[in-house]
């Protein structure tokens, strides 16, 4: 958190609406959205394991990139606007793997 009087409060997953905790790390993608490792191990499994991505309806875009690619996307069960495309799935997951302290594995079947 870069701002001095920033809380945990102030950063809610796009997903979930769950805060920022050390026990929730998250990935921060284009104007400040944010998936938590929670989320993105639903999201993650869905497109990568199971399959389960959804068309991306035309007048939608991923939150985490914004882009109005053709990538299948996982929908939110919290948020129904909340979508997050396959590549960011995939990108996000490489970053939070990254970050040994948080100890996030992505899902594997």
């Amino acid at each position: 958190m870069n701002e001095e009087n920033a809380t945990p409060q102030d950063f809610l997953c796009d997903f979930c609406e769950a805060c920022w905790g050390e026990d929730r790390p998250m990935v921060e993608g284009h104007r400040g959205s944010l998936i938590c490792g929670r989320c993105l191990t639903l999201a993650f499994d869905a497109l990568w394991n199971r399959g389960q991505g959804v068309p991306r309806p035309e007048t939608e875009v991923c939150i985490m990139c914004l882009s109005p690619n053709d990538d299948p996307v996982w929908i939110s069960p919290a948020r129904d606007t909340a979508r997050i495309c396959k590549r960011c799935a995939k990108q996000s997951a490489v970053m939070l793997e990254r970050d040994k302290d948080c100890g996030w594995k992505r899902p594997m079947l």
